[in-house]
């Protein structure tokens, strides 16, 4: 029997959880993902996960921190002025905000504490810092 190899583009269903259970994806509603391995699409975790699986296959796999989002990044935390929001934005912990740098490409932040005058972003990834938890389910080797 096939099974996936290093550069193997693969379909698989996925449920990604944290290591308390909850789910923060899922593909088992929607299309399996296709990806092609070792193209840097997935975190280096999830596709050392795949490699080995047959078709059919499922299997649980723990990927520590450094094999997903890595660790914090303090220089992707920056501070702006309220006054540099739109109006109608009433910025709160964990809601999420999309900038341009001076280029024009956008960039995802969090809000991480609303001060008085001012607030603080992070740009860091929403799972940075926490081992991921992934079920899955290998549906085809292409």
């Amino acid at each position: 029997m096939s099974k996936v190899k290093e550069n193997d583009t693969v379909k698989v269903h996925y449920t990604g959880k944290l290591t308390n259970g909850q789910i923060f994806d899922s593909s088992l509603q929607r299309e399996p993902l296709e990806v092609a391995l070792g193209q840097g699409q997935l975190i280096p975790g999830f596709e050392k996960g795949l490699i080995d699986m047959a078709v059919n296959e499922k299997k649980t796999i723990t990927i520590a921190k450094e094999e997903a989002y890595g660790e914090v990044n303090e220089s992707l935390f920056q501070k702006i002025s309220k006054s540099q929001l739109p109006e109608d934005i009433k910025p709160e912990v964990g809601m999420g905000l999309v900038g341009s740098n001076a280029e024009g490409q956008q960039q995802q932040f969090r809000v991480a504490k609303v001060e008085a005058d001012d607030i603080i972003l992070d740009g860091n990834h929403p799972l940075v810092g926490q081992d991921l938890v992934f079920d899955l389910e290998l549906v085809e080797i292409l």
